[in-house]
């Protein structure tokens, strides 16, 4: 069922750059292992992309590089979804400072316009870490025993997700290749000196924090109204194109976040695909059970992801299984039955405290 596209005024968030001082690789006493799966729709609902990023430009090298991660989830084309991963590092590169990572969901109401939503959201994701990467994921720390002189001012800022999303929202603006199309977007960074998780979210997609088998957080969606999730648009340039349902959110009407994070929680990011189609307890469930088994950290949050994409796909296949997705069209006073076939793309964090 392709979600719908609806017109809405937008306006672009401003904010500040800051520029920080240090010279000193401290300790980090947070490490965080990330691990990410995903599939395109069941029974290949997809499609082959109409006109890919060709693969030695920015973005194109970018995608397969992302796509080369190894997983054990079935299905290789991840569809109208993206993600990304990206440590961020202070300027010396001595020590990483946090992780940023995102999900995003390219809404296919554009396919009916023949706009392929996969490009909007793979640009927007490789904006997104490519802002990451030279941001810290908070304020650097500042070796009070150092004179002012000694301290050397390092090139980066301190960036939230709220602005991250707002520059690579400006970076697919600006992306000649992507002519039109729409996305929501979850963007996330945690901090590896304080253990802060700060977040924004715009539409349907979102994240989950689990602690002790207990959802600690979960981050609502936005929408409109019944499967027409916020999203970031761009509109076609041609003027005589008439896209009467587009809908153009602004960056400022993320949701955002801010939350302090403890030695064994899992955070885990995901597109619709997965919350339409298995329920918060099961997602603690699945967790619980992988974690069992043991493992080196990487190896539990890399399963994690996989099981929960494989298991939300078999929840699509399903016509006599009840699903999210049903029991939301029953609250709206809509017929639908059983599992919904989407995209589905998981990355997950499991928080470590190292001192």
């Amino acid at each position: 069922m392709a979600r719908e596209i609806l017109r809405r005024s937008s306006g672009r968030a401003a904010f500040s750059r800051r520029t920080m001082s240090s010279s000193v690789a401290f300790p980090r006493p947070y490490t965080f292992h990330m691990g990410a799966s995903w599939a395109g729709k069941v029974n290949g609902l997809s499609g082959v992309p109409n006109n890919p990023f060709p693969v030695d430009s920015a973005v194109g090298a970018w995608r397969d590089h992302m796509l080369a991660r190894p997983k054990a989830a079935n299905g290789k084309d991840p569809g109208q979804d993206f993600f990304y991963v990206q440590d961020m590092r202070n300027q010396s590169r001595l020590c990483i400072e946090g992780v940023s990572f995102g999900v995003a969901d390219g809404v296919g109401g554009w396919l009916e316009c023949g706009v392929d939503p996969s490009l909007f959201s793979q640009a927007l994701m490789f904006h997104a870490h490519r802002y990451a990467r030279n941001a810290w994921a908070g304020e650097p720390e500042i070796d009070p025993t150092l004179d002012y002189e000694e301290r050397e001012e390092i090139e980066g800022w301190e960036m939230t997700p709220y602005e991250c999303l707002d520059l690579a929202y400006g970076g697919v603006l600006r992306e000649k290749f992507v002519q039109a199309g729409s996305s929501t977007a979850c963007l996330i960074t945690m901090n590896a000196s304080s253990g802060v998780l700060r977040s924004a979210n715009l539409g349907d997609s979102g994240y989950m924090i689990i602690r002790s088998n207990t959802i600690l957080h979960r981050q609502p969606s936005q929408t409109h109204y019944f499967n027409c999730p916020k999203q970031l648009t761009k509109l076609p340039v041609n003027k005589g194109q008439r896209f009467p349902r587009a809908c153009v959110d602004s960056p400022s009407e993320a949701d955002t976040f801010r939350t302090k994070l403890g030695d064994g929680d899992i955070v885990i990011a995901y597109t619709d695909g997965l919350s339409d189609n298995v329920f918060s307890s099961e997602i603690v469930t699945i967790c619980s059970l992988v974690s069992r088994h043991g493992g080196t950290e990487d190896q539990i949050v890399q399963a994690i992801a996989d099981r929960l994409v494989d298991y939300a796909r078999q929840c699509m296949k399903s016509k006599t299984r009840v699903s999210p997705f049903e029991r939301e069209a029953a609250r709206q006073g809509m017929f639908f039955r059983g599992g919904k076939p989407d995209d589905v793309t998981v990355v997950v964090g499991l928080v470590r405290e190292t001192s």
